[in-house]
């Protein structure tokens, strides 16, 4: 049964299966054993990137595309959903469905674009296309500020059932409230399960055979008869369209959206670093990056300060240690984790097992 639901791509490391698990329960059961709104807030983020980080490993590890244009779709899946219920006066499903249905429309026509006019050229050319394209879009975002809210973004409204205000069942359950905000966290969660199930069929059927085909030598799989642009852009199309869901989910959860978070190149070098920190070609290496990362992220600042107090005596590693510099010992984990992971930590765990069975 499991092997049917993970599309015969099982973990196969028992440590990797044991993390897998872990993470799949503590964002099952967030609600319910964390208190407080920032755990939630992270457990939603967390699921929200993973979907993210999977398509674009959809380009990059499988099909060995280099893309920079991946927020732009993110973004415009967010905006979707945003513009469409602060359009209304009273915020129905209806708003939401149409401004996403538009959002994944225009998703495709650029994707197929971009893929048209760019997917034929290699390498560093591409990237540096879809970079100027994401680039562009960002800053029409916040130009146009009458329709987009500019630079400050937009707060909109959500249908009732997804208000804090709404109360499924009287009483608690498990001392949590099964109000608005726990059903749109689940929606979220269950949205997102959907979309990296797909992803994982999708690069375990014959099509993601083909991408992989095309990743490790595009000559012999156009000798083979493969129209490889073709099936480029397919990827393209795909990755984007889940990009779009991943943000029109991130916008119901965050009820706001604004061109840092949806559409900054902060969140594009968050992507890459989740990638190789996960390992690229694996798509449970986005569960454990984004994991992992969204974690360090949200807590390691947190961490810094309780330690920065508590070697309040030795002046020198109290500075160190002092919160403020918590972008630089990231930057230490990353590095750290590049050295002792090359291949990310899904792919250093799979080769130690492989290893141990050759023994």
């Amino acid at each position: 049964m499991f092997n049917r639901i993970l599309s015969g791509d099982m973990p196969r490391s028992r440590t990797l299966s044991a993390a897998l698990l872990l993470i799949f329960f503590g964002l099952a059961l967030a609600p319910f054993i964390t208190s407080g709104a920032r755990p939630l807030s992270t457990a939603a983020t967390i699921c929200v990137y993973i979907v993210l980080v999977a398509s674009y490993d959809l380009l990059l590890g499988y099909t060995g595309i280099v893309s920079f244009a991946h927020t732009m779709f993110f973004g415009i899946g967010a905006y979707g959903v945003g513009l469409g219920l602060s359009s209304v006066e009273q915020p129905t499903w209806t708003a939401v469905f149409v401004g996403l249905l538009a959002a994944l429309a225009l998703v495709l026509v650029l994707a197929l674009v971009v893929g048209l006019f760019a997917l034929r050229v290699k390498a560093i050319f591409y990237a540096m296309i879809t970079l100027a394209v994401a680039s562009s879009f960002a800053v029409l975002a916040s130009q146009l500020s009458d329709f987009t809210g500019g630079e400050d973004g937009k707060t909109f409204s959500v249908p009732d059932l997804l208000s804090p205000s709404f109360q499924l069942m009287e009483g608690d359950l498990f001392g949590r409230a099964l109000d608005g905000k726990l059903i749109t966290y689940y929606i979220v969660f269950i949205g997102c399960l959907l979309l990296f199930l797909f992803l994982l069929r999708l690069v375990n059927s014959p099509f993601g055979r083909v991408l992989q085909a095309i990743r490790e030598n595009e000559f012999r799989a156009e000798a083979l008869g493969y129209n490889t642009v073709l099936y480029r852009i397919w990827a393209n199309c795909l990755a984007a369209i889940v990009a779009a869901l991943a943000g029109a989910l991130f916008a119901l959860w965050l009820r706001y959206v604004g061109p840092k978070p949806m559409l900054g190149f902060e969140v594009m070098t968050d992507i890459l670093l989740i990638v190789v920190i996960g390992g690229m070609g694996t798509m449970y290496g986005a569960v454990i990056g984004a994991t992992l990362f969204i974690i360090a992220q949200n807590y390691l600042k947190s961490l810094m300060a309780e330690g920065s107090s508590a070697l309040e005596a030795i002046p020198m590693l109290a500075q160190a240690f002092h919160p403020d510099r918590w972008m630089l010992w990231l930057g230490v984990l990353f590095v750290l984790s590049i050295y002792f992971f090359p291949l990310g930590i899904v792919g250093k765990l799979r080769m130690l097992k492989s290893a141990s069975r050759k023994r």
